[in-house]
């Protein structure tokens, strides 16, 4: 297998992001440490634990391998050998793995386990080898090859936003595709610090922040949505070539936000309500949405980046207007404290913060080169 030349690849940055939402979270809620009384290293003899499931099992094993590919891709596309690659990533991932059980003893609420390390080093393993085997029969450059055709040089960052868009959705949101929820929790969360302290009359507009938010209008609503959808088109226009391939990118784009939320309303609610999302208002936005998308598909890159600062900030304005339901917050505690808390640190996180992350990236190709 021959040595690729060096790339900037998306798979760096996912990789990174990746490893940091898997410690989050493995140690969630970061609260009650304290020096446990046994080895710290006695998980790694203690005998099996009756109290595991076929999830537990399953989620362990499958929750490790992207970073086994992705860590290998990245090595690979950094011109590091398959062979090295492969083997760097398989440690990577058992090291990674090896720490969050060690701090885990930490926690109370937290049980270290060899079955979790076994599986999660395995599920490392064989990510690697699948992307061993991808790059083995070319996938990788074929992969190269489509991106040359259909984005920029310098994209890395930019795909790596759009591919961690729909991962976003699938947390709970109060509106369809309302990402960007941050403020509302840093609001909450510092009103909750200086409450019942002598400087909260100076937050007292915070500590009544909830029952200032009203219920959205229908026109809110609608654009809410709207700019959910016109927001990662726009940051496709910036890395992607001009002509048909940034429309076939705006009917993906409303394609995945569409199943993206369908899915996230079927592990909310139940498959049967799969689809309660969708209603005429809902569709009537992401056709708008979609329509004026595909006709700005043809603007320069840099107009296109200003535009997207411009969606990206009412987009996060309105999700900090948009208030909580009880049947929203009973989404979220079910996400909480049920078996979504494995999957639940990687979509709450990309959720709250990929607005953000999009403005700062926007912002910095505003001053990048122009390319073709």
């Amino acid at each position: 297998m021959a040595t690729l030349p060096r790339h900037r690849s998306s798979a760096t940055p996912l990789a990174l992001l990746f490893g940091a939402l898997i410690v989050y979270a493995s140690l969630y809620p970061f609260s009650g440490w304290r020096v446990p009384g046994a080895s710290l290293l006695a998980f790694v003899v203690t005998p099996w634990s009756h109290w595991w499931t076929g999830f537990d099992l399953v989620a362990n094993l499958v929750g490790y391998m992207p970073l086994g590919a992705l860590v290998f891709g990245a090595l690979v596309r950094t011109g590091t050998p398959p062979r090295r690659a492969a083997v760097l990533a398989a440690l990577t991932g058992a090291g990674l793995s090896f720490t969050m059980e060690f701090l885990q003893n930490f926690l109370p609420n937290r049980v270290a386990s060899n079955i979790d390390f076994g599986l999660n080093a395995a599920g490392t393993v064989l990510g690697a080898l699948l992307g061993a085997v991808v790059h083995a029969r070319g996938g990788v450059e074929r992969w190269q090859l489509a991106r040359d055709r259909w984005f920029i040089g310098r994209s890395a960052g930019g795909l790596a936003l759009l591919l961690l868009w729909p991962l976003g959705l699938l947390f709970p949101l109060p509106v369809p595709l309302g990402l960007g929820q941050v403020l509302v929790q840093v609001q909450e969360g510092v009103a909750a610090l200086v409450q019942d302290t002598p400087i909260a009359p100076w937050f007292e507009s915070w500590l009544d922040a909830e029952l200032q938010r009203t219920v959205l209008s229908p026109g809110g609503e609608f654009s809410l949505i709207a700019l959910g959808l016109l927001a990662p088109c726009l940051v496709a226009f910036v890395v992607a070539r001009r002509g048909w391939r940034r429309f076939v990118l705006v009917i993906g784009a409303a394609l995945l936000g569409g199943l993206a939320t369908t899915l996230s309303t079927a592990l909310n609610f139940g498959p049967q309500h799969a689809l309660a999302w969708s209603t005429p208002q809902a569709m009537a936005a992401f056709g708008f949405s979609a329509a004026l998308a595909a006709l700005l598909s043809w603007v320069p890159r840099r107009a296109a980046a200003g535009l997207g600062l411009i969606v990206l900030t009412a987009l996060v304005v309105f999700v900090a207007q948009a208030p909580s339901d009880p049947y929203f917050a009973e989404s979220l505690q079910a996400w909480e404290q049920g078996r979504f808390i494995r999957f639940h640190g990687a979509a709450r996180w990309v959720g709250w913060l990929w607005p953000y992350a999009a403005i700062v990236y926007l912002l910095a190709r505003l001053g990048a080169r122009e390319e073709g």
